[in-house]
C-alpha cells in the first residue's frame, strides 16, 4: 500500500515538473506571438530588403558551414571512434571545447589567428592581399568553429554504435575500406548523422557572438538574422517591434527544419 502511494506521489511530482518545464519554454514563445500581433509595426520590417538579405545570408552560410562540417568532421569523427592514438583524449576534448566556451571567446580566437594582425591572417594578407575578417568568409568560419562540434559529436556517437565486427566481415569478403564505409557504416549510422547535421545547421543559423566579433555587422555582407535582430532592437526606426518580427522569421525557419526532419525520420523508420 505504501509502495502504491509512493508511486502515485512520484508520478504526480513528475507530471508537475514536466508541466513546469514545458511552460518555461512555451511561455516565451507565446509572449513573442502575442506581442507580434499587438505591435502593428512588427510586420513592416518583414517587407524590407534588410530582412530578405539577412535571411538569405543566414541560410546560405549555415548551409555552406554544414557541408564543410560533414566533409571535414566525418573523417575526424570516424577516426576518433575507431582508433586510439597518442593524444586521443586531448583531440577529443579540443573538438568539444567550442561547445562549452562562450561564442565570443571563439570570435576572439579567430580574430587572433585569422585577423589582419593574426597568426595566419597577417602573412596571408601580405602574400595575397586577402583579409578574412569582416567578410562573408568570416561568417562561415565563425559558424564552423561554433557549430561543427555538434555534428562531430553526433557522428562519433553514431560510429561508436556501429558494430566493428560488421566492418571486419566486409573486409574478409573482399570489400575495401572505402566501400565498407559508404555501403555499411554510413547507412547504419545515418539517423544520428542526419540529426547531427540538423543540429549543426540550426546552431550555425543562430550563431551571434563569434560572428559579431570576427565578421562584424555589415548589412548585406556579414549581417545574419541574429545580427539583424540586434540591429533592429538597438535602432530607433523599429525597435522591439522589428526585433520581434525578425525573431518570428528565424523561429519559423528553425521550426520548419525540425518538423521536416522529424517527418523524414518517422517515414524512414516505417
Amino acid at each position: 500500500m505504501r509502495g502504491a502511494q509512493a508511486d502515485r506521489a512520484a508520478i504526480g511530482a513528475m507530471i508537475v515538473l514536466t508541466v513546469a518545464f514545458a511552460c518555461f519554454f512555451l511561455l516565451p514563445l507565446a509572449g513573442l506571438l502575442l506581442r507580434a500581433f499587438e505591435e502593428r509595426r512588427t510586420w513592416e520590417l518583414l517587407s524590407t530588403g534588410q530582412t530578405g538579405r539577412a535571411l538569405w545570408l543566414s541560410i546560405w552560410t549555415a548551409t555552406v558551414t554544414s557541408v564543410l562540417a560533414v566533409v571535414l568532421g566525418t573523417p575526424a569523427a570516424y577516426l576518433l571512434a575507431r582508433t586510439r592514438f597518442p593524444g586521443h583524449t586531448v583531440v577529443d576534448a579540443l573538438i568539444d571545447l567550442p561547445i562549452v566556451l562562450p561564442p565570443t571567446v571563439a570570435g576572439v580566437a579567430l580574430l587572433t589567428a585569422f585577423g589582419r594582425r593574426g597568426l595566419l591572417g597577417e602573412p596571408i594578407e601580405s602574400w595575397t592581399g586577402y583579409t578574412f575578417g569582416f567578410t562573408t568568409t568570416a561568417v562561415i568560419m565563425a559558424q564552423l568553429i561554433v557549430a561543427a562540434p555538434f555534428y562531430v559529436r553526433a557522428a562519433r556517437s553514431a560510429f561508436d554504435a556501429v558494430d566493428p565486427q560488421l566492418e571486419r566481415v566486409a573486409y574478409t569478403l573482399g570489400a575495401s575500406r572505402v566501400r565498407t564505409f559508404f555501403r555499411i557504416t554510413v547507412p547504419l549510422a545515418w539517423p544520428s548523422l542526419a540529426a547531427g547535421l540538423v543540429l549543426c545547421w540550426s546552431r550555425a543559423l543562430g550563431e551571434l557572438g563569434a560572428t559579431l566579433i570576427f565578421a562584424g555587422n555589415i548589412e548585406g555582407r556579414t549581417q545574419t538574422m541574429p545580427l539583424a535582430i540586434i540591429s533592429a532592437l538597438e535602432g530607433t526606426a523599429f525597435g522591439l517591434a522589428g526585433a520581434i518580427a525578425l525573431s518570428l522569421v528565424l523561429l519559423g525557419v528553425a521550426l520548419a527544419l525540425l518538423v521536416s526532419f522529424r517527418l523524414l525520420t518517422q517515414r524512414a523508420a516505417r
